[in-house]
């Protein structure tokens, strides 16, 4: 029998990350969660979809989530990091992607709240 996490063991394991990545990574301003898990379909399978906004970084986009610890997380995750800027840039030019970010994404951290 497979066994996969509910939603609220997900969401209460992404907490206490959450709470471990702000020491490890003071350059946050904002992380969510977007995809199943945010939009409610979530199920046997189901990733987790993460959006963070960093204050700066000379790390490459791509090679960003290298420097991430993603143990204590119970399923697959997949993590997007943007500086201040590219995210801002992108909000300019709009698009699928950041429209689907700012109608579904859960921010479980902003501007200093928990």
């Amino acid at each position: 029998m497979l066994k996969w996490p509910s939603r609220d063991e997900v969401k209460k394991a992404l907490r206490q990350w959450l709470e471990k990545q702000m020491v490890t990574h003071p350059e946050i301003t904002k992380l969510g969660y977007f995809g199943s898990l945010a939009k409610g379909n979530w199920g046997v399978g189901s990733d987790l979809d993460l959006i963070v906004i960093i204050k700066d970084s000379l790390i490459p986009f791509g090679k960003r989530p290298i420097r991430w610890n993603f143990d204590m997380l119970p399923v697959p995750t997949d993590i997007l990091i943007y500086t201040a800027k590219e995210w801002q840039n992108m909000q300019k030019k709009g698009g699928r992607f950041v429209d689907t970010i700012e109608k579904e994404a859960v921010w479980l951290y902003q501007d200093n709240k928990i």
